[in-house]
């Protein structure tokens, strides 16, 4: 049996971070400043706790909303404290917080690791020092690398996360990106591609004409590519695109922008079409019917969104019937039937082949 991860998120306020990034709506910083109390804390954990199942299950606490590091270090160790407490108690398993790299020292990491922290991310956004500056970051890539390298070295989980369609940022700039998170050796990733959002410099920008977000089709294609190269390099990529909220959503908070509720699956599904040209342009008969068997969480992207994916092959292939069907089998490979013959199609070739095709990968 898989062991299913639950997350219990406790969001901080940023008052840890004095920065105004581009893409940061500082009205909702003030009233998360504001609103903060962790006598609540508490409550909030054991309300978590209360609807998990006691079955096979790996529980997290992790604080999310602001550089941890930056806060009072008072604060910190009262958050931790609390934290550590169930953790201590065998009630949850593990400790994450998000932070900036330049507040990442010898001293913090001793504090963390005092407190049994295991996953420490750190907001990257971009490697290249012209974005970040576009962006108001007011860090460094070389920031960045001395972090994680200092993460790693203090035993911690590395995690980082990276935004694309910052301004003055491109494919070639994001891939780029990717390729430096690759060599700091993360554990883990995210990506989030930018949106426009009320009450930002991102938002004053776009009324002006002088910032323009990314299409949604450009966002998927973008994070195709980047995904595929984290996959490669087996890095673990938890999250593309902004989880949806109340207000982080069309027509509330978010004025322009690549948002989709679904967007990651719309990405895993142009990778499995990807997958799909690379297979048949070395396969000289298509039968007008196949078979598809596939690990069960990954029939909905093999598909694709609304049967993108089968549509496709029928436009395309003339293939008409595709027949998809659950099998007890790994993510990292996948059997196709045609002709008769069953084809057993390994994904990280498939990758290799992708990467190789778009310049993206280069063997030694």
């Amino acid at each position: 049996m898989s062991i299913r991860h639950h997350i219990i998120p406790i969001f901080v306020p940023h008052i840890g971070c004095p920065h105004d990034c581009i893409f940061c709506n500082q009205r909702k910083i003030a009233q998360s400043k504001a609103n903060f109390d962790t006598h609540s804390i508490r409550d909030t954990i054991d309300t978590y706790l209360s609807t998990i199942p006691e079955t096979n299950e790996k529980l997290e606490i992790a604080f999310f909303g602001g550089s941890f590091t930056g806060i009072d270090m008072d604060i910190q160790r009262e958050l931790l404290d609390i934290a550590c407490d169930y953790k201590k108690r065998g009630l949850i398993n593990r400790i994450r917080l998000s932070t900036r790299p330049d507040y990442i020292d010898g001293m913090r990491l001793d504090l963390l690791k005092q407190y049994n922290v295991d996953i420490i991310e750190l907001g990257v956004q971009s490697m290249c020092p012209d974005v970040l500056q576009n962006s108001y970051r007011g860090h460094s890539d070389t920031d960045v690398a001395n972090a994680s390298k200092l993460i790693r070295k203090h035993g911690f989980i590395l995690g980082l996360q990276m935004m694309t369609g910052l301004p003055g940022s491109d494919y070639e700039k994001e891939v780029f990106t990717a390729k430096q998170l690759i060599n700091l050796k993360p554990s883990i990733v995210r990506i989030y591609p930018t949106l426009v959002i009320k009450e930002t410099f991102l938002e004053k920008k776009y009324k002006e004409g002088t910032y323009i977000p990314l299409s949604l089709d450009e966002a998927i294609r973008i994070c195709v590519d980047l995904l595929m190269l984290f996959n490669y390099n087996d890095i673990n990529v938890i999250r593309i695109g902004l989880q949806p909220t109340d207000n982080i959503a069309e027509n509330k908070d978010v004025i322009a922008g690549p948002f989709h509720p679904a967007f990651r699956q719309l990405v895993e599904g142009r990778i499995y079409r990807e997958y799909l040209e690379i297979l048949f342009a070395n396969i000289q008969k298509i039968n007008k019917s196949i078979q598809v068997y596939i690990n069960k969480k990954e029939i909905s992207n093999f598909v694709g969104q609304r049967s993108s994916n089968l549509i496709y092959l029928e436009e395309r292939y003339g293939i008409k019937k595709v027949k998809v069907m659950a099998e007890d089998i790994s993510k990292d490979y996948f059997f196709i039937v045609n002709e008769g013959i069953k084809h057993r199609v390994e994904v990280k070739e498939l990758t290799k082949k992708y990467l190789l095709k778009k310049g993206l990968l280069v063997l030694s």
